[in-house]
């Protein structure tokens, strides 16, 4: 079994607790469905969020959809002018006898033009 990245970002509406839960939430369900992944299956988890996201970390979200056990890093997303706002970004760590072609990156809602290649 080899250790994949699995990438992802969502932009999030607006910057308070409840909307970042939900967009957070939204993105692993389908990072994690989308790849078949298990929850034994992960070795850790960063985020980054854009520094206008500051409202909870994208964290407490994954503890709240059970992944409590997987270690998780929360960052700031460099402030580049002119970039998207309300980002948060995923890299996700997993054990997986995928080959790197078959790993889905899911980039979802506004930060789907992040990576128009990958979008869904």
């Amino acid at each position: 079994m080899r250790v994949r990245g699995v990438r992802g970002a969502t932009q999030v509406n607006d910057n308070s607790v409840s909307e970042i839960a939900f967009a957070v939430s939204e993105l692993l369900g389908k990072m994690i469905s989308e790849n078949g992944i298990q929850t034994s299956d992960l070795i850790s988890i960063i985020f980054t969020a854009t520094p206008d996201l500051n409202a909870d970390f994208p964290a407490v979200a994954a503890r709240s959809i059970g992944l409590g056990e997987v270690p998780l890093l929360c960052a700031v997303e460099i402030d580049v002018p002119g970039s998207l706002q309300r980002v948060v970004r995923v890299l996700m760590h997993v054990n997986s006898d995928k080959i790197l072609s078959d790993i889905k990156h899911i980039y979802i809602n506004g930060a789907a033009v992040l990576r128009k290649d990958l979008a869904q």
